[in-house]
């Protein structure tokens, strides 16, 4: 396996170019914001001053945990199927919100305990009907997470468009992203492990007992690879290969809630420079997001309280994307608009 090489955005011409046209925008310096320092990293990542947002598309990855036999989720494992039943009826949450941002959808079945049988509307690529139970051996073994990375990197490749979305469903995932970030991070489990689908804290007390043994049994699991194919769930080894293909391909990538941001730390442990190309959409209610956003040194757009997962704080950040392209490549200057300029 090829994982994908990705080059640093920095431009130090492009930098000045664009704080130069932004700053020549007939407004006071820096009063847009936010989205000042977003238009700057939309035109870097492109590597241009009039940037776009060219057909925005949003995957969501769907697997299956084996641990969830340790009864680690408030839900039963046939959610995951039934939710992607959901998706490819038009009915949840992310439908709603990807539909009214003009948004395509792209439901994947990355390894989900359910025969769906031939749906034009989902991509199968399944590597098994959900992980092995990581509580006594690895979640996947070295082929199937590389098998898992590379389909993702091949469906990125036949996505257009220049933004990507990251979405992701599969009870029991929140167990094995606290684990992810545990390993990856050496941040204490107790700020890595939360409520995921909504355990009380006898449920979340159990989850980290979980882990914590987890983690014990498979010690010699360390390098990012190994630690994604022991703890990891097909939706994630997925995301991290398609968050790698959509960078070195200069694309936007939209960076969701907890479990996604999980996916790109381990991307980023095999390409640092992913990070330059990442958005992130916001900062979830799950417990561990904030401290790992942290890790990262991102900062989110939006901070609702959301952590239903599925794409839907990607698909919400999308408006501040245009937003950031179109004051970027409309707004008058103050020589167009024949605007005094600042006298000092």
């Amino acid at each position: 396996m090829q994982i994908p090489s990705i080059i640093s955005t920095a431009d130090a011409a492009l930098s000045q170019s664009l704080a130069d046209a932004i700053n020549n925008k007939t407004k006071p310096i820096g009063s847009l914001g936010r989205l000042e320092s977003l238009a700057a990293r939309l035109g870097l990542i492109r590597g241009t001053e009039r940037i776009s947002i060219d057909r925005p598309a949003i995957v969501i990855f769907a697997g299956d945990h084996g641990v969830v036999a340790e009864g680690v989720s408030a839900y039963p494992q046939d959610v995951t199927w039934q939710m992607v039943e959901n998706f490819l009826a038009d009915g949840a949450a992310i439908n709603v919100f990807a539909r009214q941002n003009g948004c395509a959808l792209h439901i994947v079945d990355a390894g989900v305990n359910h025969d769906f049988g031939d749906r034009p509307a989902l991509i199968n690529r399944k590597i098994a009907p959900g992980t092995r139970n990581f509580a006594h051996e690895p979640a996947m073994s070295a082929q199937e997470c590389a098998t898992a990375l590379e389909h993702g990197m091949a469906l990125v490749r036949d996505i257009p468009g220049n933004v990507v979305g990251f979405g992701e469903m599969g009870i029991g995932n929140t167990t094995s992203a606290a684990a992810l970030m545990h390993k990856l991070t050496d941040q204490p489990l107790a700020r890595c492990v939360g409520a995921g689908t909504g355990l009380n804290l006898d449920g979340i007390l159990h989850k980290e007992r979980v882990i914590a043994a987890a983690v014990q049994r498979h010690a010699a699991a360390t390098d990012p690879l190994d630690v994604l194919a022991t703890f990891g769930g097909f939706e994630i080894a997925m995301m991290s290969g398609a968050m790698l293909q959509a960078a070195a391909l200069r694309k936007v990538l939209l960076i969701d809630g907890f479990i996604v941001t999980a996916a790109l730390l381990v991307a980023a442990r095999l390409q640092p420079a992913i990070l330059d190309y990442c958005v992130f959409s916001h900062s979830s209610g799950e417990h561990g997001h904030a401290l790992l956003l942290e890790q990262l040194g991102a900062q989110p757009l939006l901070d609702l309280g959301l952590r239903l997962g599925e794409g839907t704080g990607s698909a919400l950040a999308l408006p501040l994307l245009h937003a950031a392209a179109n004051f970027l490549n409309q707004m008058a200057t103050f020589a167009s608009a024949q605007v005094s300029e600042r006298s000092a």
